[in-house]
């Protein structure tokens, strides 16, 4: 929730991997993509996970202007999304039961 461009990449076991692939449940590994439900960030993912390949993405990520502040706009929005007063919500939930 830093509000900054970024690339994930992901490397697991290779059986590991292909038993999650299989399971089908989402179409993405990185919680911004995930919570925002769109590709807004590269993911590189097992062989795709290369330096020239995550070079490459971060130089995109760090020189595109306009894809920053958009990203920057989206995490913002999204941050405030998922602010919320915890412990004022936990101690209603404990209120309840005590």
């Amino acid at each position: 929730m830093f509000k900054k461009p970024m690339v994930i990449a992901y490397k697991m076991p290779w059986l590991s991997y292909q038993l999650m692939k299989g399971k089908g449940y989402l179409p993405w590994v990185g919680l911004p993509n995930i919570l925002l439900n769109d590709s807004v960030v590269p993911e590189l993912l097992q062989e795709a996970a290369t330096p020239q390949a995550l070079c490459a993405a971060t130089l995109k990520q760090l020189t595109d202007t306009q894809n920053r502040h958009k990203l920057a706009a989206l995490f913002a929005e999204q941050h405030l999304l998922l602010k919320q007063p915890s412990g004022d919500l936990a101690a209603a939930v404990l209120e309840n039961y005590l």
